[in-house]
């Protein structure tokens, strides 16, 4: 089957986007390819398709657990095997997972990067039908890169015992980064497919505001259709979302401190239109393809250009006219700055934060390894007296110099076994005839039930049942009551995954070189972002392209600084406005009117009608 065929079977297109089709043409004759699309380009058809074409299982990397799951689900929606292995999933359900990956019949294999370096996952590299290794977000491998990611780095590993063609993609990778990412790849011949970033029906406006509110309002007012407003703080958001409801604006808030069940139900409120704002700090928007995204403000300045680009990006995905407004004034400035200082705790702090972390957990000196724990960072930071951001930060930086893997907000599957035996369950009498059908759902969906609990999909096993999910819930609790499954529920929560034995004070190597390019790079791009937004003389549209590589652009004609420049009045208007007023005037009347102070007349007026004499328009 050609490409062209697997789309039109899977996805009902008639054609590809701009780029895909070189991108999965390469691909398809075995070249490594790092592919550069804006947010919206359709990275996953570039590998799912000639995964669909190939013999074998796409090995799919990616940091994104919701995306993750949005994709699995998305194929096998369309019909297709897939599966994925994440941080929340105990040795059990991963063993599973692997070996359905080997022996099932399935065509792709999400992994999230800490994974890979496990000795579970290694154990299963030489029966595994690779096809392709699929680097999604790949702009996380390169230390040049805004979010830097060492689990990435193990992928290189992978390719000296692994030889399938590698498809990394990225929606974010200056030019450095690009030439950094095929290096740490291990590329065998260096091919860099991009799109351009151009957004023809996105609208960039920056505004610098004191009254960042009344803006706001403005805007939502202003531009119909749904939104998304980014904003720094938790308690900014709930504020703005309540003002926004309260002046008619149907809003909501989304952010990492509210509950899973909560942000669920807001996100898929907002997906279909019965919300039209959605105010969010960044915890919201990754994975999330809604088309119609009329407007996309931030009521501060990003941490850097890559950020903004992407955020911004979500809007007007449906080639309809959009817009990405950016407020700030000069305290964003002044905590831009704060932010780089919090960000970047010191050493010492960090290497404090190691040890009060095993201390936390209960681990002694040299145990440890392995080990993947719950973590609740505001008890942590409140138990040992510690400000919450710090420590957040100190725990990114222990994971970039390599000793843990932190992974925030991890949905932890609901589990499920079933406790009495096979043989004798139907001997069983239970109470609700509800329970029986609930038991033969489960053992027909889940080998293994019978040997230990494994991760149940609750929205799958609800449909199967005819219940809801909160309905499938009060049964499996039920049903546990009776001593014939083990229940154990789902949970939202922070997982630190620990890479080595505990460490004894000084023997913790925190790189400091490392720390200082970080420190620099850092301070770079939110440079940029500040030049970004006080910027006046450069079209906004042309500025964030230059900054991604693309040299090659034209005005876009519709961003604040090209609106502005073409309603600024002509420095030749006060010339043709004189002669326009004094018809039959001679040259030297008009030299005596350039010396008069009070004609209007500005200082290089006689220069400009020659220039325009030249022309033949005086």
């Amino acid at each position: 089957m050609s490409a062209l065929e697997v789309l039109q079977q899977y996805w009902g297109y008639d054609a590809f986007r701009p780029m895909q089709e070189e991108i999965i043409s390469a691909a398809s004759a075995g070249r490594d390819v790092l592919a550069i699309l804006p947010t919206g380009g359709g990275k996953s058809v570039c590998f799912q398709v000639p995964a669909l074409m190939k013999e074998g299982l796409a090995l799919v990397v990616t940091p994104l657990i919701a995306l993750m799951k949005d994709q699995v689900q998305n194929l096998e929606a369309r019909g297709i095997k897939a599966l994925a292995i994440h941080a929340g999933m105990d040795r059990r359900a991963v063993d599973l997972a692997l070996n359905n990956a080997a022996y099932g019949d399935f065509k792709f294999l999400y992994v999230s990067p800490e994974r890979l370096k496990t000795a579970l996952f290694r154990s299963y590299l030489d029966i595994l039908p690779l096809s392709y290794i699929v680097v999604d977000e790949a702009h996380c491998i390169s230390q040049w890169g805004y979010d830097f990611r060492p689990d990435y780095l193990s992928i290189s590993e992978l390719r000296q015992t692994v030889d399938v063609p590698v498809i990394a993609l990225t929606a974010t990778a200056t030019p450095r980064v690009a030439e950094d990412i095929m290096d740490k790849l291990a590329f065998r011949g260096k091919l860099l497919l991009r799109s351009s970033f151009e957004r023809p029906n996105l609208t960039y406006i920056v505004r610098r505001c004191e009254d960042k509110t009344g803006q706001l309002l403005d805007i939502c007012r202003g531009v119909d259709g749904s939104g998304i407003v980014y904003m720094r703080s938790r308690r900014r958001c709930e504020e703005t979302a309540a003002l926004l409801a309260a002046n008619g604006i149907s809003a909501s808030c989304y952010h990492a401190g509210l509950s899973g069940d909560t942000r669920e139900a807001r996100q898929e409120a907002w997906k279909r239109g019965a919300i039209r704002v959605m105010v969010c700090t960044n915890a919201f928007g990754m994975g999330i393809d809604k088309p119609d995204v009329r407007f996309v403000a931030h009521t501060g300045l990003p941490e850097s250009p890559e950020s903004y680009f992407q955020e911004a990006g979500r809007a007007g995905r449906d080639g309809k006219r959009s817009y990405a407004v950016l407020l700030w004034n000069g305290t964003d400035v002044r905590r831009l700055k704060q932010l780089q200082e919090v960000s970047f705790p010191p050493l010492e702090y960090i290497a404090d934060v190691y040890q009060k972390l095993h201390i936390f957990a209960g681990i002694p000196y040299e145990n440890g390894i392995g080990r993947q724990l719950k973590f609740d960072l505001a008890a942590f930071a409140r138990h040992f007296k510690l400000n919450p951001a710090s420590v957040h930060y100190a725990l990114k930086y222990l994971e970039r110099s390599e000793h843990l893997t932190f992974s925030e907000d991890v949905e932890i599957a609901t589990q499920v076994g079933i406790l009495a035996d096979r043989n004798s369950l139907y001997d069983i009498d239970l109470p609700d005839p509800a329970m029986v059908t609930l038991l033969e759902v489960l053992m027909r969906r889940y080998t293994g039930i019978f040997s230990y609990p494994v991760p149940i999909r609750e929205d799958t096993v609800a449909a199967a049942c005819g219940l809801t999910v909160p309905k499938l819930r009060q049964l499996l609790y039920n049903t546990s009551l009776q001593h014939v499954i083990k229940y154990i529920p789902g949970d939202r929560c922070s997982v630190v995954f620990l890479h080595h034995n505990r460490l004894m004070p000084g023997n913790v190597d925190l790189q400091k070189e490392k720390y200082a390019f970080l420190l620099e790079n850092a301070r770079e791009r939110a440079d940029a972002m500040v030049g970004y937004a006080s910027g006046t003389d450069l079209c906004r549209s042309r500025w964030l392209l230059r900054y991604f590589g693309q040299e090659e652009s034209a005005d876009c004609g519709t961003c604040d600084v090209c609106r502005a420049r073409r309603q600024a009045p002509s420095p030749d208007a006060p010339v043709r406005a004189w002669w326009a007023a004094h018809p039959g005037a001679t040259l030297q009347e008009f030299r005596a009117a350039c010396a008069d102070p009070g004609s209007g007349l500005p200082p290089d007026a006689m220069a400009r009608y020659r220039d325009l004499a030249d022309q033949g328009e005086c």
